[in-house]
């Protein structure tokens, strides 16, 4: 069975989606630059000065990749006006505007605001704060959305359990502190997130360190909460809570703990109560169960804006970037 990187750069591939990798200063955003070029999996601009991404590269084959420099490009203009025009009602003057579009990922973000990409990379050497705020203030949230939130798809070697080893985790990476709407509403958008991407039907745990009522706390309470809210909202969905790890994924577990539920011992969307409890499962499954771990990527925002972990390899750079390809896809329809 083919890794959930080369199926979703397969489909990729057909999309023709650009997209901006804006972190040039990056040895390994200029690796996956060339990788994702060389695959096919999309086109590619990096922002930069051409001198300093050349002499970076070495000896890397740079041919095919776009490099845009905002201080030197055609259009600059447009880039500053379009700007002022959307925080001008914050006080910003036109010249706070040209200043801000020299910084790389803020004229990354509106590439894609204006169409001239699709999608945007980015998070290898900036926080997720840094990656995530230009975001939010340039392109903002879709107009269905009741918020942006963000997830990862692991994808464990050799695992039984999800679909084919292949889970959604979210949020894992930009809401710290999620009401009980927030948790219902990221349960509703990851499920429809995990069929777009891993193409299979998503069973949706609320994860607590509580099963079907065997502790009681404010913290099981909410999600109990959040489970009841999001079956209302999302009648068709199998979403079921609240559920403990165990419950959720093995099948002589979940049939124990809570028989006749539609999730427990197969589900492969996590969802969980708060920032901290997302952030440090998804680090464990990729350290120590050696699973590949694709984002934070972002859900919920009127354009693909994604975010990477500092840690990442320029194949997880590659494999965010052919994500971003299908969500941009599934935008334009």
């Amino acid at each position: 069975m083919a890794k959930f990187l080369d199926k979703i750069s397969e489909r990729a591939k057909v999309l023709n989606k650009t997209i901006v990798l804006p972190e040039s200063e990056d040895i390994r955003t200029i690796q996956a630059a060339v990788k994702a070029t060389e695959r096919g999996v999309a086109k590619i601009v990096l922002i930069g000065k051409e001198a300093a991404i050349k002499e970076l590269a070495g000896d890397l084959d740079l041919s095919g990749i776009t490099i845009i420099d905002p201080e030197t490009y055609e259009n600059k203009d447009k880039y500053i006006n379009a700007f002022y025009e959307l925080r001008k009602h914050k006080g910003i003057s036109m010249e706070n505007a040209a200043e801000v579009m020299k910084d790389y990922m803020y004229f990354g973000v509106m590439m894609v605001k204006l169409d001239e990409a699709d999608g945007m990379v980015a998070g290898a050497s900036h926080s997720s704060s840094d990656t995530l705020r230009p975001a939010l203030q340039i392109v903002k949230t879709a107009p269905d959305a009741a918020l942006a939130s963000a997830f990862f798809i692991i994808s464990v070697p050799d695992c039984e359990y999800g679909s084919e080893g292949t889970f959604l985790f979210a949020d894992s990476g930009m809401v710290e502190m999620p009401s009980v709407e927030d948790v219902a509403n990221i349960a509703i958008i990851s499920a429809n997130t995990f069929e777009l991407l891993v193409q299979d039907v998503p069973k949706v745990a609320m994860l607590s360190y509580s099963t079907y009522g065997s502790a009681k706390s404010p913290l099981t309470e909410k999600t109990i909460a959040s489970t009841k809210l999001a079956k209302e909202m999302a009648p068709d969905l199998l979403i079921d809570g609240e559920l403990q790890v165990d419950a959720a994924v093995v099948p002589a577990v979940g049939a124990k703990k809570c028989p006749g539920s539609p999730v427990a011992g197969q589900a492969n969307v996590f969802i969980f109560p708060d920032l901290n409890c997302g952030n440090i499962a998804y680090k464990i499954a990729q350290r120590l169960a050696k699973a590949e771990a694709y984002g934070p990527i972002t859900q919920g925002l009127a354009k693909p804006i994604n975010d990477l972990s500092r840690g990442c390899s320029d194949e997880d750079i590659v494999g965010a970037v052919a994500i971003t390809c299908v969500q941009s896809a599934a935008q334009d329809k």
